[in-house]
């Protein structure tokens, strides 16, 4: 019979495991990062790791998101700042610049390669992906609405078009370091002047 744990150890345990997993990622990438290595390090039993968490994927993910809705408040506050300001899709694109730049320096971010993404991506519940890409839609329709953004605009595709250029970071150097920085800001000035 399993363990029986107050509020207080299982906020304890569930943010030992998240730190754990971060470490984890960071040192041996997803694939290589296993739930037995998580619960030494947690000093629990790998049974007590069920408990919290259906599998490692999940764990994995639930850690990616946390650190994706810490840029998405960062960038939020920096479109805030901006809703005084004269609109310019030069000063949008430079935000939005700014966010892609920060995901790309973040350990976990950094240390997971584009070929992992995919694995963790193909191993989650299916409405798991779904429920995080709705929730991205979600969080750039609210990003939006603070926009001078044209009525026929189709959320989604945009939603879909920022995906599409996250993705394009995970292959910096098939993209050419040298002109990368270019290019991406060039595919979110695409994006901004064709919605604003």
């Amino acid at each position: 019979m399993p363990k029986s744990y107050s509020e207080q150890e299982r906020e304890y345990i569930r943010k030992r495991l998240k730190e754990e997993a971060a470490a984890c990622m960071g040192k041996f990438g997803i694939r290589r990062t296993t739930v037995d290595e998580i619960v030494k390090r947690v000093n629990i039993p790998k049974g007590t790791f069920y408990l919290f968490y259906k599998s490692k994927e999940l764990l994995l993910f639930d850690v990616i998101q946390e650190q994706h809705e810490l840029v998405n408040q960062k960038l939020y506050q920096a479109m805030a700042n901006l809703a005084g300001e004269p609109f310019s899709p030069e000063k949008i694109t430079d935000v939005i610049f700014e966010f892609y730049k920060m995901t790309e320096e973040m350990p976990i971010f950094k240390l997971v390669g584009s070929e992992e993404i995919e694995l963790l991506v193909r191993k989650l519940p299916k409405e798991v992906v779904n429920e995080h890409l709705q929730d991205d839609t979600d969080s750039i329709q609210h990003l939006f609405s603070m926009l001078p953004v044209k009525k026929e605009v189709d959320i989604e595709a945009i939603s879909a078009a920022f995906h599409a250029i996250y993705y394009a970071t995970l292959y910096k150097k098939e993209i050419g370091e040298a002109k990368y920085d270019e290019a991406i800001r060039m595919l979110i000035y695409g994006v901004i002047t064709q919605i604003c």
